[in-house]
């Protein structure tokens, strides 16, 4: 078998030929003795549940397993059903899923649970369309429910399947711009029955054994079909295109503490960056931001006497809070200041006991934010749980 995948210019990478076309049945006798045990996955035999494959998958989107695991078992634990997740309000989602990242996640959730218990009387559909109509749902997500969940004849492809199907087929041409390519080929591997079974024994295979970083090949069960391995390439593939890296942005963020214990925060708007959750107040974050008009966004506070703006005295700590997003790295100069006990908070905020920070929906920047601000060890970021790439998210 030669297989080739386009590559910029036209030219076409040839791998070396294996022994056969990958089988279907070797993996899926593997996955039968070897299927990883996680929390929303049926036991062999067992009849999937929607709505947990539903909330695993939203929850995995560009985040690994290890990550995931206590937000879901703590989701599953409150919300067991569609009907209780519909039926809770947005800011306790927001909560439990601070420190997880991506959170148009979590408000999507949200909306999508509304939405099927609105539309589809509390039952997920079955079919790819009627899920990509769903809020939070895209190609991949739909494909990977309708299988996992129904056994649907469709091939989820996620990080892992595309670099077993990119070894499998020694496909040299460098990711993204290959990844019609791999869904193609994908296709060509997918067994019209137990397609779900399929699918999670591809990415359990990519988890365990065809791994980013030094494969075990001779534990795999297809490596007699792989063109990478007859190639002696398998570790260098899936290849990736230079990745650019957005310009960084730069802005202030405001840590004022009342000298009865209270902090200042608010919800940061629905739309955009960490929109929804809870944080400290803070100017635009811009390419251009100058730093000698910060102050001129710090918040205002009104004097309970005078009925008139209090004159507050911001101290700027030293260095500066550093968090990388998706797309472009952040640095934030942090000013701190100590208020009046009782002194109202500005429009739009509103004070909250420090000892009652962990309780919020602060997403990991906004912890860092206060844990520099405060000074206080005991506020610390959780780890990122977020994975290097897609290509790792499970």
């Amino acid at each position: 078998m030669t297989v080739a995948a386009k590559e910029p210019g036209r030219q076409r990478a040839r791998a070396a030929a294996p022994d056969s076309f990958p089988e279907p049945a070797a993996l899926l006798a593997w996955f039968d003795r070897h299927r990883r045990v996680l929390p929303w996955r049926a036991r062999s035999g067992e009849r999937p549940d929607p709505y947990r494959v539903w909330l695993s998958e939203i929850m995995l989107q560009q985040t690994t397993v290890r990550a995931v695991v206590p937000f879901y078992v703590r989701f599953l634990q409150r919300w067991g059903d569609i009907r209780a997740l519909a039926a809770a309000p947005l800011e306790d989602i927001l909560k439990a899923w601070a420190g997880l990242g991506y959170y148009a996640r979590a408000r999507n959730l949200h909306a999508c649970v509304r939405a099927v218990v609105e539309r589809h009387g509390a039952e997920f559909p079955a079919s790819e369309a009627a899920l990509r109509a769903l809020p939070g749902i895209g190609d991949y997500t739909a494909a990977a429910i309708a299988a996992i969940a129904f056994d649907a004849p469709t091939s989820p492809v996620d990080g892992n399947i595309e670099r077993v199907v990119a070894r499998l087929f020694a496909v040299a041409a460098p990711l993204p711009g290959v990844k019609p390519e791999l869904r193609r080929l994908a296709r060509e591997l997918f067994p019209r029955r137990r397609a779900g079974d399929f699918a999670q024994a591809l990415m359990d295979l990519g988890a365990t054994i065809c791994t980013p970083k030094k494969p075990a090949c001779a534990f795999c069960p297809l490596n007699e079909s792989c063109g990478a391995r007859a190639r002696g390439d398998a570790e260098t593939i899936p290849r990736r295109a230079p990745r650019r890296e957005g310009a960084l942005r730069r802005g202030a963020a405001f840590v004022a503490r009342r000298m009865d214990g209270y902090i200042l925060i608010g919800t940061r708007p629905a739309r955009g960056l960490l929109g929804g959750m809870t944080g400290v107040p803070t100017t635009e974050w811009s390419r251009d931001f100058d730093e000698k008009n910060a102050l001129g966004a710090a918040p205002r506070f009104l004097s309970l006497k005078r009925k008139n703006k209090n004159e507050i005295h911001w101290c700027r700590r030293a260095g500066v809070v550093r968090h990388v997003f998706t797309h472009f790295p952040l640095e934030l100069a942090v000013y701190e200041a100590e208020i009046a006990p009782h002194t109202p908070a500005p429009k739009g905020l509103r004070w909250i006991a420090v000892a009652d920070i962990a309780g919020e929906a602060l997403p990991s920047l906004m912890r860092k934010v206060v844990a520099h601000g405060l000074d206080q060890s005991e506020i610390t970021a959780p780890p990122s749980p977020r994975a290097p790439s897609r290509a790792a998210r499970r």
